[in-house]
């Protein structure tokens, strides 16, 4: 493939810079990213009726980009790619996730099965395109070292997410979600590694260091190399339910996922299509549910949907 360079757009948020990160890193593009929303009021209407105009885009983008490939993803970036695509003819832009704009506006749309999309240039993909690979685990350092976990073969880790239009994320559920790891895997002789998300409230943070004490080793800050390290040294992980990019960044390591569930504020029939699935193919248990050991087949949709468009840039 000749060399492209890429510019990202997303607004921030973990689940979205792990997708075009992830992409751009498997395309082996140099990229600049970009952090972009839409005004007040803008934010608040359809995307459909958002004027395709740099007014509306709060951020800072350019007219004109050397970038040849634009990688964006979620609804407030769509405004910003729309109108770098009208002033620079020759960009490919590629949108994750359902644009919910006609899809004719796009080179490319790479969405999860679970947005139930379909098209000309659609690529659908099993689970959430990211950015963790599973060299980067295999290469992870040992951060528990100090923590004397290092030597026991039976550690879980639980992943924690946040709060979302879904999910409260309150000490109840998460009370009732700690209780079922205690019982199910503390007392069978497991240690337990906490990690955190940006998304993860500190009073939850907390609420879990007066729960387990000294039998749970609780990471309190953002960290990629914890949260890499923590997966590689763990024999099976426990993932709260809010987030599909955690669930599918975890399935890269083949180990055993439990997914934590916790009740929910408003259906989501998406969310629940993407965990059935995984379920159905042997990738995720619900908390609770048998503890057996099972392994599944390898899931790298980043690197699989990377070589198709690397044959589409050729």
């Amino acid at each position: 493939m000749r060399y492209f360079k890429a510019l990202l757009l997303t607004e921030g948020a973990h689940g979205m810079v792990s997708q075009v990160e992830g992409l751009a890193k498997a395309l082996k593009l140099d990229f600049n990213h970009c952090f972009v929303n839409l005004k007040k009021p803008w934010r608040y209407f359809p995307i459909n009726l958002v004027p395709v105009s740099k007014s509306v885009v709060d951020g800072t983008i350019p007219d004109q980009i050397e970038n040849q490939v634009l990688i964006s993803c979620g609804k407030n970036s769509i405004i910003s790619s729309l109108f770098l695509k009208r002033n620079n003819k020759n960009l490919f832009n590629i949108h994750i996730q359902n644009p919910k704009v006609n899809f004719s506006n796009f080179d490319l749309i790479v969405a999860p099965d679970h947005d139930q999309i379909k098209g000309s240039n659609v690529l659908s993909t099993f689970g959430a395109l990211h950015y963790i690979t599973k060299q980067e685990i295999d290469n992870s350092s040992n951060l528990f070292s100090k923590y004397n976990l290092s030597n026991n073969n039976k550690i879980a880790s639980l992943i924690l997410g946040g709060p979302n239009r879904y999910y409260n994320f309150n000490e109840i559920d998460l009370g009732n979600i700690f209780l079922s790891i205690k019982s199910n895997f503390l007392e069978k002789g497991f240690k337990l590694i906490i990690i955190r998300s940006r998304r993860t409230p500190d009073n939850i943070i907390d609420f879990a260091k007066k729960f387990f004490l000294d039998s749970a080793v609780v990471i309190d800050f953002v960290s990629k190399e914890f949260y890499l390290s923590a997966l590689k040294l763990s024999k099976l992980i426990i993932v709260t339910c809010d987030s599909t990019s955690m669930i599918s960044e975890c399935a890269i390591t083949q180990k055993p996922i439990f997914v934590a569930k916790m009740k929910a504020k408003r259906k989501n029939n998406r969310f629940e299509y993407f965990l059935n699935s995984f379920r159905e193919r042997g990738i995720i248990k619900f908390l609770g549910e048998n503890t057996d050991n099972w392994s599944y087949l390898e899931l790298d949709e980043t690197k699989r949907i990377a070589k198709i468009i690397k044959e589409r840039l050729s």
